[in-house]
């Protein structure tokens, strides 16, 4: 539909997806593009980055055929819309299978595989998982035993999907894991054990034998959020929302032609790449390359990665500010590049000399944005053909409202922020979710404004004259010492224009008087030597603001990060109330303790202390700080 006033981006806005043309749900959508680009290219996988060239391919009508029988395995496993397929699985051409035909069956739930598996068995039960698809046994992963000492525990569970490697190994390889299979079935008699190829095999490929004609508001998957900030909520979301952020992003990207080839080196357990570069491209009849089981984290991914680009022709990748400094060590120069025309960096701020340097030796634009799982992916960009702001996230996407709004004390709206004035990213459109399954979860996420229900995304920042986003700081990771709120990209952007720091993570140390106080945690450039103390003198010079100059630097051989790739500040807070903890002791003289800091489902980090010596002094000491502390011993 074209657009010519104010009236028909109100229509857009307000009108469901099928009076604008868009398909209701994921399933529809991809058929509709299997009918349209039956055989083009649609999936190429390879599991060795060795062996790139080597790849398994499907097209159009092959790949909406495997989804389908996908969808009706999982429906005479008892599936229906409603029940919820739980997947804990690396990057497979079966974990597409499965996220999709799980959508078009009932309702998809995506699992980090690296978390542990207590923390998994918790996930799966509070979405009260009915069928759990995981990898079969595999010499060198753990998933398999990890995942089955937790099945005992999850009520709901009805059925165990397996799915093997062996179609993508040579036959030595593919007996032992036939092997394998067969002893661990031995194992668990009493579970119901199913190969997903076998399933599949059986099953139609034409049609859906539910019969089932699956609504936009329906709800279509459920996502684990929160990770770097707090505590995992599940996010229910919907076919339309789906539907609608791929038709949007798309659409940022015209003008485009059909047949695009993009590399998916996220996990797909993560919206980005399921929606980036799975349903966003297979929409558009592009070709998807997806890069062994652990995407960037695959052994030679990032080492091999220009090699990959020239031999594919690959014109568009995602990544994380992480993923584009290690390209950049790859020597790109050595390398025809010319096919590659753009790259979507989000997830975490870009710093400015990285932006900078990855255009310089490159050549490809980078197109910083912003987006969360509660709003689909994608909520805006820096337009690839228009003007791309470094630091910004961009402009918002097609019929979707952003606004920085301002809060007042109870968390209400007060108002729009006024222009590069710092409020509240606000979001209305299409693309929001469904709310948290957890009902205490949606407290204070939704505002009403005009009348109109929009999502509270907790995150701060500013819109310029021009109508482009800034972010000044994730309202969760705000430093608050003495009242005084410091934004942590204050200190990382200064530290980060140190020629040895490769990563820098700022958090807020416990403190006994000004609540918190900014410290740093450094890695280093390998080959390259530079101490705290060197570290903080260079702080103090380029940090304005006193009050943000960290009290102290760490330099760690490597940075806790995600799956993702982003910087993985729980960790280091824990670390940081750990220290505080042991420092309060050794002032007591006390020298034998236990600490553990850990994530509680209800009180957040909380610090378990083990050890009887002067506990009551102790505990008044620990009183003066906000963290919590639980005792034995």
């Amino acid at each position: 539909m074209a657009v010519r006033s104010l009236a028909d981006i109100h229509f857009l806005e307000t009108t469901p997806l099928a009076a604008r043309g868009l398909p209701q749900s994921t399933y529809e959508a991809l058929g509709h593009s299997a009918r349209e680009h039956a055989d083009a290219n649609a999936l190429s996988f390879f599991l060795d980055a060795g062996d790139f060239a080597r790849t398994h391919d499907w097209s159009y009508a092959e790949l909406f055929a495997e989804i389908t029988r996908a969808a009706n395995a999982f429906h005479d496993l008892g599936v229906a819309a409603g029940d919820v397929v739980g997947f804990v699985l690396p990057n497979l051409p079966e974990t597409h299978f499965t996220i999709w035909g799980g959508e078009a069956a009932g309702i998809v739930m995506a699992i980090n595989p690296l978390l542990d598996a207590a923390q998994m068995a918790e996930l799966l039960r509070a979405a009260k998982v009915k069928v759990l698809v995981t990898l079969a046994p595999t010499p060198g992963s753990d998933l398999w035993p990890r995942l089955a000492a937790q099945l005992a525990s999850l009520p709901d569970l009805q059925q165990v999907v397996w799915v093997s490697l062996a179609p993508y190994v040579n036959l030595p390889k593919a007996l032992v894991l036939r092997w394998l299979a067969r002893r661990e079935r031995a194992r668990h008699k009493h579970l119901p054990i199913h190969d997903l190829r076998a399933l599949m095999k059986r099953q139609d490929g034409a049609r859906l034998n539910s019969g089932r004609r699956i609504r936009a508001e329906e709800r279509s998957s459920y996502f684990c959020t929160g990770g770097t900030t707090g505590l995992p909520k599940i996010a229910a979301r919907t076919h339309g929302s789906e539907v609608f952020n791929a038709w949007a992003m798309a659409a940022n990207m015209q003008p485009r032609e059909p047949g695009q080839v993009i590399f998916c080196g996220l996990p797909l357990f993560h919206v980005n790449g399921q929606l980036v570069t799975g349903l966003m491209p297979w929409t558009h009849g592009d070709r998807v390359i997806l890069g062994t089981p652990q995407g960037y984290r695959g052994e030679g991914v990032v080492q091999r990665f220009w090699e990959m680009v020239e031999h594919f022709g690959i014109n568009f990748f995602s990544g994380v500010p992480t993923v584009y400094a290690a390209l950049l060590r790859q020597q790109p120069e050595r390398h025809d590049l010319s096919s590659l025309k753009y790259a979507l960096c989000g997830a975490a701020p870009m710093p400015v000399e990285l932006f900078r340097d990855f255009e310089k030796q490159t050549g490809v634009r980078l197109l910083e944005g912003y987006g969360l799982t509660e709003g689909a992916c994608v909520s805006s960009t820096n337009p690839p053909e228009g003007e791309r702001r470094i630091g910004s996230i961009g402009l918002r996407l097609a019929y979707q409202a952003m606004r920085a709004v301002i809060l007042d004390e109870h968390g209400n709206y007060q108002r729009d922020a006024a222009v590069d004035e710092v409020g509240v990213i606000a979001l209305h459109g299409p693309n929001l979710f469904d709310g948290y399954l957890e009902p205490r979860h949606n407290d204070g996420i939704w505002l009403q404004i005009d009348g109109q229900r929009w999502l509270n995304t907790g995150d701060l920042g500013r819109q310029d004259d021009e109508g482009y986003f800034w972010l000044t700081g994730r309202k969760k990771e705000l430093i608050i010492r003495g009242g005084h709120n410091i934004d942590p990209k204050v200190i990382e952007e200064a530290l980060q224009a140190h020629p040895a720091v490769a990563l820098v993570a700022a958090v807020g140390s416990p403190d006994a008087h000004a609540g918190e106080l900014p410290v740093a945690y450094v890695q280093l450039i390998p080959g390259q030597a530079c101490s705290p103390a060197q570290l903080l003198d260079f702080a103090s010079t380029q940090i304005s603001e006193r009050a943000a100059v960290p009290k102290r630097i760490e330099v760690l051989d490597a940075l806790p990060l995600t799956a993702v790739g982003k910087i993985f500040k729980p960790a280091l807070q824990q670390r940081e109330i750990a220290r505080v903890v042991r420092e309060e002791a050794r002032a007591l003289g006390i020298h034998e303790l236990s600490v553990e800091v850990v994530q509680d489902a209800r009180r957040g980090l909380v610090a378990q202390v083990a050890g009887g010596a002067q506990r009551e002094n102790l505990a008044r000491a620990l009183g003066r700080y906000s963290f919590q502390t639980d005792w034995s011993g």
